[in-house]
């Protein structure tokens, strides 16, 4: 379903009765994506909902809405690929229009499933693109980094020096991946727990991040660590249990920005941020630090995307969501798309949208409707 939103005031909800969910943005957030010609894919288990946020022809911001299965990590390439974590599988999608080509006239980016497997329930969390273009993945519910298998649920390929044995037992919750240059180089996660669920008597402060490589803790003390990324040359991850963005430097977690929520998800553009926030509504998100932080700055969580600005440490655009989702996990940044579109892989619209080498822009693609969402 796609959300027009140009109409929208800033800093003022547009309800959306039907799935009981209503979106607000900052008053620069729909100018900021046209100066930077980018979009922004937003995904949400708790919804069942991958977002694709771009802009529409009035100028205004449009949030379209495709129903994906526990929809994950986020990992978008040069190829114009969008690979991602969802449920049981791991699914490649790929943007099938060439410049000039639209969708219904609208949509200038379709991502379109071409690549599917099925992993079974992995519990899989980020994901990233290795040098021999294969699919590199968080198995959180075995505690190791994977990647497909053409015969087994996944291949392992690396896990934690403390993880004692390749089992169906999530100890340490692994959850965060940042590559370089094409290969796995940091992971986060909540605890060095070698116990079945161990990590969740360590969520205060037993978080680390390692390098994969070498398998040494290079930080630790952490709160819930999420989405470890390399940029400018530096580590920035999330301390998801205090709000926090931040760099890992000399061993040290430095906080640089507070984000008022549970933090998962983050992608750069430039010397922006875009960092994504949930409201810690359950119990293993309650009892941490993060929940002092709000006290002291006389704020509730919310759920959306911030855009930081890094040379500042403030928030300089926003997007919001309130209702029925207040958890998100992944966020990316889409090059050059204007209003971009996900296509769920059963759906009605995945089997009418065909598209070949060498259509020209007056005949491709044929028209689709906008995928359906049920209520959130």
């Amino acid at each position: 379903m796609t959300q027009d939103a140009s109409n929208l005031p800033p800093q003022a909800a547009q309800q959306a009765p039907q799935d009981q969910v209503s979106y607000s943005v900052s008053a620069g957030f729909s100018a900021r994506l046209a100066q930077l010609n980018i979009s922004v894919a937003v995904t949400s288990y708790q919804s069942g909902i991958l977002y694709m946020i771009g802009r529409n022809a009035q100028g205004g911001v449009n949030v379209h809405q495709a129903i994906m299965p526990k929809p994950m990590g986020l990992c978008l390439d040069d190829a114009g690929g969008l690979t991602m974590t969802a449920g049981y599988q791991i699914m490649r999608f790929q943007n099938v229009l060439d410049p000039g080509q639209a969708v219904n006239g609208t949509f200038d980016t379709a991502f379109v499933p071409r690549i599917t497997y099925v992993t079974g329930a992995l519990d899989a969390h980020d994901i990233g693109i290795d040098d021999q273009g294969r699919a590199v993945f968080v198995n959180t519910r075995f505690n190791c980094l994977a990647v497909p298998s053409e015969k087994y649920s996944f291949e392992p390929i690396w896990r934690p020096p403390f993880i004692s044995a390749l089992v169906d037992e999530d100890r340490c919750h692994l959850n965060g991946l940042a590559m370089q240059d094409g290969k796995p180089k940091y992971v986060t996660a909540v605890s060095r727990s070698d116990t079945i669920d161990g990590w969740r008597d360590r969520r205060n402060d037993g978080g680390i991040v390692m390098d994969v490589q070498s398998g040494d803790i290079i930080c630790e003390g952490l709160s819930m660590p999420h989405s470890p990324r390399i940029h400018n040359g530096a580590l920035w991850l999330l301390n998801s249990g205090t709000g926090e963005l931040g760099v890992v430097a000399n061993g040290t977690f430095e906080p640089r920005v507070f984000c008022p929520g549970f933090l998962r998800g983050l992608s750069f553009h430039g010397n922006l941020a875009f960092v994504g926030l949930s409201k810690p509504r359950y119990q293993r998100f309650e009892g941490l630090a993060l929940d002092q932080k709000l006290k002291d700055a006389d704020s509730e969580a919310w759920c959306g995307v911030q855009v930081i600005d890094l040379a500042k440490g403030s928030c300089v655009d926003w997007f919001r969501i309130d209702g029925a989702v207040g958890e998100l996990y992944d966020v990316g940044v889409i090059p050059g798309a204007v209003c971009p579109i996900a296509v769920p892989p059963t759906s009605d619209e995945a089997a009418k949208l065909v598209t070949y080498q060498g259509m020209i822009p007056a005949e491709a693609p044929r028209p689709v409707a906008a995928p359906e969402t049920p209520g959130a």
